[in-house]
């Protein structure tokens, strides 16, 4: 049976939607501090989206001081404990499960006979070659979802890549719909060195996401529209395990891939199931 009608017109209009200029338009609106339209978006935000305020820093939604900053809310300290258990690998975001398992060869599943490869991903194809056969979980944040990325595991970072590309929706319907949609639009591949192997921890843009932020350089983003590796730091860059890796501006998806022989996913990490920030997500071998 063929996609739903809804769904195909939902993606034939992202087709000929000038993406990159609504998402400029979308950031400007949304970093605005003009004190109306700041209440404003974040009032109709609230009464369309259960957003839980209570885990927020502030909870009195008049402290952001605009609407982006409303939208890449820290949490309060204790609202995600980390799991105890040093062995476990924590989820790095608040959101739902797209699809998790086995990387077959390099490539992985996108949804249901839609694969994409590992090298596109990440811009590399030598790093890349480290995944092949390994385990991934490709994690989608809602609106509503806390928006800020942590570290699965301690590691040291040895490349951050910024890919240009398309800003597609991100949800199911588009998943479903657009083939290679997490090669084709924007992203920041990170890739780290862990006690247990390579981890790539990929932050995917979308609809409406005019930029990312990462916690070691800030927002990152282009006009050119060209690849590039972002600046080298000295010393390295090395997060501990739950530490902010980065946020984004406006909602989206992230996808973590492990290497053979790395952590092992948990059971039950099937499409759908909410995920939260700390659970244990898979286990070192």
């Amino acid at each position: 049976m063929g996609r739903p009608f809804a769904d195909r017109a939902f993606i034939g209009l992202q087709h000929l939607l000038p993406q990159h200029l609504l998402s400029r338009l979308v950031r400007i609106l949304t970093h605005s501090r003009i004190g109306v339209l700041r209440t404003t978006l974040i009032r109709v935000f609230l009464r369309h989206y259960p957003v839980d305020l209570s885990e927020a820093i502030h909870a009195d939604p008049s402290r952001y001081l605009s609407f982006n900053d409303f939208f890449t809310r820290r949490l309060r300290p204790g609202a995600r404990p980390a799991d105890g258990d040093p062995r476990a690998v924590l989820c790095p975001v608040d959101g739902v499960v797209s699809q998790a398992g086995a990387l077959i060869g390099d490539q992985l599943l996108q949804a249901k006979g839609i694969q994409y490869s590992a090298a596109s991903l990440l811009g590399a194809a030598a790093e890349a070659a480290a995944f092949a056969g390994g385990s991934f979980a490709t994690l989608y944040l809602a609106p509503h979802n806390y928006h800020r990325i942590h570290m699965p595991l301690a590691g040291t970072l040895v490349r951050a890549r910024y890919v240009p590309g398309d800003l597609y929706s991100v949800n199911e319907a588009t998943a479903a719909g657009v083939p290679g949609l997490f090669t084709r639009n924007e992203r920041i591949a990170c890739v780290f060195d862990t006690a247990a192997g390579p981890m790539a921890v990929v932050l995917v843009g979308a609809l409406f996401v005019g930029s990312m932020s990462l916690s070691w350089c800030g927002e990152v983003s282009s006009r050119d529209r060209t690849p590039c590796d972002l600046p080298a730091h000295d010393p390295l860059i090395a997060l501990e395990r739950g530490a902010e890796l980065g946020c984004f501006n406006m909602g989206s998806t992230v996808v973590l891939m492990f290497a053979p022989g790395g952590p092992r996913l948990v059971d039950g990490l099937l499409p759908g199931r909410a995920v939260r920030v700390g659970e244990r997500i898979a286990a070192l071998p």
